[in-house]
């Protein structure tokens, strides 16, 4: 084995293969022998269990070595991690990767190029870290007609937003506890941006329905917009605000045939469904299929054992093509066809601040029904001289409510639209 990187789950991976190595081999068959670990820097400290005889300043000698059979690829990142893959399989190596921003965005090539070649590439931690989501999709799942899959996937997020609700938090406080955690990095934008989720959502919608979803085609929003406020509102009128991915497919007639919507951003869960409990640094996904209904996946979505224990078993399965000269399904997949977000329909919370006097919330509630959006709630909050007021609407589509805070936005009597939030619906 050749490994890329030895930073937070690379040093764990190091840790299961040596101090379990007769377990994996009771139960596996294969034994495993680190040839090299490709790090950044020599000099760094590392734990006590990375020896530093194979330590390795030269990534591309580990890739090209005719001592490794399978490479390991922790470094993260597109560049140079994607040439580093390609050219692991062109030498005739198979590949695990946990890095879900370059499959995200190349999967399908070196997916094609690992084909093409005789190898394998799995990535299993690339989604969900010690769930095993991806396997269940792509193995146990293989026949089944999976309509939906929807869930938490980011750690960091879900942190944050756990943070903010059980503690009463603003959002500026509640990074900075995740960061002081270890569940954020020192430039947390990819997770609190929604990227990271993203990357995830690209993978598990072509993974589910056969078919290539990019990076590019998934619609996103963060978490950084969501205040004490939102929160509040949430949690009085029985929902808990979380950051989603989900991933449709449907044959339905508004959404065209066999198109797929995958996107991710907050979403108002309803407080009694399983995904408004899931806290801390924990991911949840539910994946839902003609034939087997809906399914659950829970676990810790992040962290370096988990990640490593989701990477050893891609190893183990890698080891074992290898030595029976088999290899995993790898098929071109076609393009998806993505529903823009304005053709989807949702329930909305939404929140004006406006000047406190008659004929405000009149002049607010006409634009609303020009846009033909029902409004199914209604609170006012008042705040000095100005209000606040909250509105959850009827399901409309996203065309509608955009024009509705457009217009909104127009009068003179609103001072900002403080909020906006689509409302989850479990069925």
């Amino acid at each position: 084995m050749g490994i890329l990187g030895c930073g937070n789950v690379g040093s764990e991976l190091v840790k299961l293969l040596t101090r379990d190595a007769e377990l994996i081999f009771s139960q596996t068959g294969e034994r495993f022998v680190i040839t090299a670990v490709a790090v950044k820097s020599l000099d760094r400290q590392r734990p006590s269990w990375v020896e530093t005889s194979f330590l390795s300043a030269d990534a591309d000698a580990v890739v090209s070595s005719p001592d490794v059979d399978v490479v390991v690829e922790l470094m993260g990142g597109i560049s140079p991690a994607r040439e580093l893959i390609e050219k692991a399989l062109v030498n005739g190596k198979s590949v695990v990767t946990a890095n879900k921003a370059l499959l995200a965005v190349a999967g399908a090539e070196l997916a094609q190029l690992a084909r093409s070649v005789g190898r394998d590439i799995f990535f299993e931690a690339a989604v969900a870290g010690g769930i095993p989501l991806i396997r269940s999709l792509r193995v146990s799942l293989a026949g089944e007609r999976v309509r939906r899959v929807a869930g938490i996937v980011n750690g960091t997020t879900n942190f944050i937003l756990s943070a903010m609700s059980e503690s009463g938090l603003s959002y500026e406080q509640a990074l900075a506890l995740a960061t002081e955690a270890g569940y954020a990095e020192a430039d947390p934008s990819a997770d609190v941006e929604g990227d990271d989720a993203r990357a995830k959502a690209a993978i598990l919608a072509t993974v589910a329905f056969g078919r290539l979803v990019r990076f590019e085609d998934v619609y996103r929003e963060g978490i950084t917009r969501i205040t004490p406020s939102d929160i509040d509102f949430a949690k009085r009128h029985g929902y808990a605000i979380k950051l989603l991915a989900l991933c449709e497919v449907s044959d339905a007639p508004d959404f065209g045939s066999d198109r797929i919507a995958v996107r991710v951003h907050p979403a108002l869960v309803p407080a009694d469904h399983p995904l408004a409990l899931v806290r801390d640094s924990f991911n949840a996904v539910f994946v839902t299929g003609e034939a087997v209904g809906e399914l659950m996946f829970y676990g810790r979505g992040a962290g370096g054992l988990p990640t490593a224990s989701a990477v050893l078993g891609d190893v183990i399965d890698a080891a074992h093509n290898l030595r029976y000269g088999v290899t995993e399904r790898q098929l071109d997949r076609e393009v998806a066809a993505i529903v823009p977000m304005n053709e989807l329909s949702s329930r909305f919370y939404i929140a004006v601040d406006v000047i406190d006097q008659p004929g405000v919330l009149a002049a607010v509630a006409k634009v609303f029904g020009e846009n033909l959006v029902s409004i199914r709630s209604m609170e006012q909050i008042g705040m000095d001289n100005e209000a606040r007021l909250v509105f959850i609407t009827h399901t409309a589509p996203e065309s509608s409510v955009k024009m509705t805070l457009d217009g909104i936005r127009e009068l003179a009597s609103v001072r900002r639209v403080a909020g906006f939030i689509r409302v989850f619906d479990p069925s």
